[in-house]
């Protein structure tokens, strides 16, 4: 059996979803969407979910609940392990007007993927890796492994209305995630945390 480990672009998957108006689909079962992805002859080896907390800015608190929400929910899942990044203070600038204000940027993300799938190359814990995302700052790391691992295969999925030319040139082969996996793929409603607390879908994702 070939042995696939799945590293998944949070953000990028979430904005991607986003960009369809694929709203219903945000209460994602990570796992059991790996699973759907997988091909006869793999195993499942583990996935690895990169995201960073969303920050309080006085005006998303409801959005920073239902990310808590979904985390907890995910928690629960046996085979999935989150790794955070950050936010950092921007500032931005309007190119017409002159108005300037403070924004918010996600950061380590990159960073956190490239690290830990060039650490599972080496001490061999993969055979196949799915990377889930289109971003193209993750071909360095991709070419990497190529070329001091020759023997593992690397997949992009790309994420729903996403899309890396640089990322397609790169791996052994690409594909988009359909949208019979994402609805085939959704946690149940209700999902309980160890210590039984309920955790429910966001009405708002429904």
């Amino acid at each position: 059996m070939s042995r696939v480990m799945v590293y998944i672009d949070g953000f990028n998957l979430y904005f991607g979803l986003r960009s369809k108006g694929w709203r219903k689909y945000y209460w994602l079962d990570l796992v059991a969407l790996a699973q759907a992805l997988l091909k006869p002859g793999q195993t499942l080896q583990g996935v690895h979910y990169f995201t960073s907390r969303i920050r309080a800015n006085g005006r998303n608190l409801a959005d920073r609940q239902r990310q808590t929400t979904y985390l907890e929910a995910l928690g629960t899942l046996p085979g999935l392990q989150a790794h955070f990044g950050h936010y950092l203070e921007k500032p931005r600038q309007c190119r017409q007007c002159g108005a300037q204000w403070m924004d918010y940027e996600e950061k380590m993300t990159d960073v956190n993927i490239a690290v830990q799938l060039l650490t599972d190359a080496f001490d061999n814990r993969f055979d196949t890796a799915l990377l889930i995302s289109g971003d193209s700052d993750l071909t360095a790391p991709l070419r990497t492994s190529r070329t001091k691992f020759p023997a593992k295969r690397l997949i992009v999925v790309f994420p729903p209305g996403r899309q890396s030319f640089e990322l397609k040139n790169t791996a052994h082969a690409t594909f988009t995630i359909g949208e019979a996996n994402l609805r085939q793929s959704q946690l149940p409603p209700a999902v309980s945390r160890t210590d039984g607390f309920i955790l429910q879908r966001p009405a708002h994702w429904r």
